[in-house]
């Protein structure tokens, strides 16, 4: 029996009938829709709809479709359901008799699916958070391991300043931070509850809309019927927050790619993430980095889908809106499965740091330390980096670095130069050089390693909170 089917004489058009159901995709909400299904049941008794025995044979029906659902692979096999909430209604049905019918008094599937998308990005939000925290813990400590160690900096992909390889890591920590404080802040949004809104005026019964939300783990009820059932900002905020988590996924994949080639060889893939070319014997492809590349453009199109297809749609509640789940549930699975991997490539990569220090000892990474130097000694700065420019040339003419020129070339640019000028060009001084806070001097950066520590541990507490 359809859930609306009492209006009709007719029947649907066969091909029309398999080609609006949502069942194929929202089955995956079961467990939420039986969840809140239970919640309901218990508001209804406090009504007196359900007596105690009737409440008790729905929440047991409702248990029952669950275990079945882990035990039988082939449960959700229905070609009839139109939607999991139709579905769960003719198992209940099945399972107790007319009794089932008696669950959907004083509800809508409108309210159904608004709570069960809910639920759902909200246990998104706390799975993706406990892996970030993983992903983080990853990085610290790659970043701790390292030591002294220095890689080159870029900009515009030129060589600039070398840095620890230390702070170039906590610069992904940072980013990563900011993605699981952008989905925990999302979370506060999420947590409330539309159950008790009915199609869009609000439910017929007086159901107890505040222990509802108690019993679900909602933090309130929401405030208004017509937005409750027809808002999907939830699900757009926290897809743009997963669009902007997997682009950034994306820039490390492709410095690791960079970094990853014989022209920069600054670190070894790991096998267990590779694959080979079938025509080239000598080949190992970085797929997993390729594939979390080019995953993220498919994670921003799930974004776009959402905002183009509620951008133009008025109050309250329209099917198609059923359009948004697709994106909703590629975007979260899609960005699920991804971490996992990238913290196992992440553990297992090895870095050539004698290699990344031979490239910061090349390619005069340290004339921005020869301009500070000039401009210590009263020099203006913009002269100082016209005549360090200048010094540059003629080492590219001579083919030779900064520290190789003799005094007198120096001075032949500035007579403020002196001999302490080389030890101020060594890596050791240029790196303590930038001496301020969020720079990378060994001490600077020590103090930055024991922050993004503490903020790491802080976010694991509260992500096993929410576990």
């Amino acid at each position: 029996m359809k859930m609306w089917s009492g209006r009709f004489c007719g029947s649907l058009d066969p091909a029309f009938e398999q080609w609006q159901r949502s069942f194929p995709f929202d089955r995956r909400l079961l467990l939420h829709e039986l969840e809140a299904s239970a919640a309901h049941a218990g508001a209804l008794k406090q009504v007196g709809i359900l007596s105690s025995h009737e409440l008790a044979a729905i929440q047991n029906g409702l248990k029952q479709i669950a275990d079945d659902a882990f035990h039988s692979a082939g449960f959700l096999d229905d070609d009839e359901a139109e939607d999991v909430h139709h579905f769960v209604e003719k198992k209940l049905v099945s399972s107790i008799g007319d009794l089932g019918y008696k669950l959907h008094s004083g509800r809508s599937r409108n309210e159904q699916i608004a709570a069960d998308l809910r639920l759902y990005v909200r246990e998104g939000i706390d799975r993706l958070v406990l892996l970030l925290s993983d992903w983080i813990e990853v990085l610290l400590s790659r970043a701790g391991a390292s030591g002294d160690a220095v890689v080159p900096s870029y900009t515009h992909l030129q060589p600039a300043e070398p840095v620890l390889v230390a702070h170039w890591l906590l610069a992904y920590v940072e980013m990563f931070l900011r993605d699981a404080d952008r989905l925990s802040d999302c979370r506060k949004r999420v947590n409330l509850c539309p159950l008790g809104s009915g199609a869009v005026a609000g439910a017929t019964l007086d159901l107890d809309r505040a222990a509802m939300a108690h019993e679900l783990g909602f933090q309130a009820p929401t405030a208004n019927s017509v937005d409750a059932t027809s808002d999907r900002d939830f699900a757009i905020e926290f897809v743009n927050g997963l669009s902007l988590l997997a682009v950034h996924l994306s820039r490390w994949s492709e410095e690791m790619l960079l970094f990853s080639t014989g022209e920069y060889g600054f670190l070894q893939l790991p096998e267990s993430y590779l694959t080979g070319s079938s025509a080239m014997p000598q080949k190992k492809n970085p797929d997993l980095l390729e594939l979390v590349r080019g995953k993220a453009g498919r994670v921003v199109g799930d974004l776009t889908s959402l905002l183009v297809t509620t951008k133009g749609l008025p109050l309250a509640y329209n099917k198609d809106l059923q359009e948004t789940q697709e994106p909703l549930f590629h975007a979260t699975e899609t960005v699920l499965a991804v971490l996992p991997l990238v913290i196992g490539w992440m553990t297992d990569v090895q870095f050539n740091y004698s290699r990344m220090r031979q490239a910061c000892d090349s390619g005069m990474m340290n004339a921005f330390a020869a301009a500070t130097y000039l401009a210590k000694k009263g020099v203006p700065s913009r002269l100082a980096h016209e005549m360090v420019g200048n010094a540059v040339r003629l080492c590219i003419e001579k083919g030779c670095d900064l520290q190789d020129l003799s005094l007198a070339e120096f001075r032949a640019f500035s007579s403020e130069f002196e001999n302490d000028v080389y030890e101020c060009l060594t890596l050791p001084a240029v790196l303590a050089m930038h001496n301020v806070r969020g720079g990378t001097a060994p001490e600077r950066v020590r103090a930055a390693m024991a922050d993004a520590q503490q903020r790491a541990s802080k976010l694991r507490g509260e992500a096993h909170a929410h576990a």
